[in-house]
């Protein structure tokens, strides 16, 4: 399961497709009654004939790459079993819903669904609202089977080292620094992390998953350092940064941010710079054009000689025979 994509870049889909996204008390905190006018009347008018754009330019002949991507790691892990193997997503097609019911369809007597939320870090804005979600519309339709749900993953020693995997050819080519960018959040979000941990350690929260000890902020940084160590990269030639501010969503976001520090690094003597967004399983808007795009024009504008995006894990081997292996052990 993934965070979901419009149905096409045109701006009425991406209109609608961000009402849902921004409309979810999870992503969007605000009351409903200071949320609806702030989303339908403010941002969703301003946001999506840019993010219309945005979409257009990495648009594929096959459709939205998010959706596409993870279809066909969802193919790859398919190969492997015997098991039906779906696609959902949090937002927009195809939905929870449709595919539960397309399960159930192919299988009557259907006894369990194993639901693989494809983010490694925990928050509520990503992780929680999918698993919130799914859990709702198998309650709401009292659907026959039961739930399972894979883990956060963030320092799991098959996720760092698929991850190594992929970046370790990038630094063969030489590089003067490595810039980790995950997505950002509001600062408030780390306080209401914090507060649903605490209270999953005190047991008055029953999650169905294995929660994090620490906040999403610091999950972040320990996945860069999981890694960091694992690929033996020296501390001065990697660092950790934030993107995807909404400021409308609030003032204070998790720092660094990724956009201003790209401009910076060339003055530093940074010339070669990799940068890889672990927080994405599979390339997006935000990495494709936002990263591989808009952050390398701005790195290269500023003096550095070259960005090189790191594609995220996809449907790579080790990630893929990574899922195979996580999924046959709940079974």
């Amino acid at each position: 399961m993934n965070l979901g994509s419009p149905d096409s870049p045109e701006v009425k889909d991406v209109r609608r497709y961000l009402n849902e996204f921004l409309m979810d008390s999870r992503v969007l905190d605000f009351p409903a009654v200071f949320r609806f006018p702030l989303v339908r009347g403010i941002i969703t008018p301003f946001r999506a004939p840019n993010s219309a754009k945005a979409y257009s330019k990495v648009w594929r002949k096959d459709g939205s790459p998010l959706i596409v991507l993870t279809r066909q790691l969802a193919d790859a892990v398919q190969q492997q079993f015997d098991y039906p193997v779906r696609t959902a997503m949090r937002y927009g097609n195809p939905s929870p819903r449709k595919v539960f019911d397309e399960l159930l369809q192919a299988d009557p007597g259907l006894k369990e669904v194993i639901l693989f939320p494809l983010y490694p870090h925990y928050t509520m804005s990503s992780y929680e609202t999918a698993v919130a979600y799914a859990r709702a519309i198998h309650k709401k339709y009292k659907y026959p089977f039961s739930l399972k749900f894979v883990s956060p993953f963030y320092n799991h020693p098959d996720y760092i080292a698929a991850l190594a995997a992929r970046i370790a050819p990038y630094l063969e080519q030489g590089y003067d620094k490595i810039l980790f960018s995950y997505h950002g959040l509001p600062e408030r979000h780390m306080r209401k992390d914090d507060e649903t941990i605490s209270r999953y350690q005190n047991g008055a929260k029953d999650t169905g998953f294995v929660m994090p000890a620490i906040n999403y902020q610091k999950q972040c940084h320990e996945t860069t350092r999981l890694v960091a160590e694992k690929l033996s990269l020296p501390e001065n030639r990697y660092e950790t940064t934030f993107q995807s501010r909404l400021k409308q969503a609030g003032n204070e976001w998790i720092k660094p941010y990724t956009a201003p520090r790209l401009e910076t690094l060339p003055a530093d003597g940074v010339k070669k710079l990799l940068v890889v967004c672990p927080a994405f399983i599979n390339d997006c808007l935000e990495t494709l054009e936002e990263i591989a795009m808009e952050g390398k024009h701005a790195f290269e504008s500023a003096g550095g000689e070259e960005l090189v995006y790191i594609p995220c894990l996809n449907d790579s081997k080790p990630w893929t025979d990574t899922v195979v292996a996580w999924v046959k052990a709940m079974l």
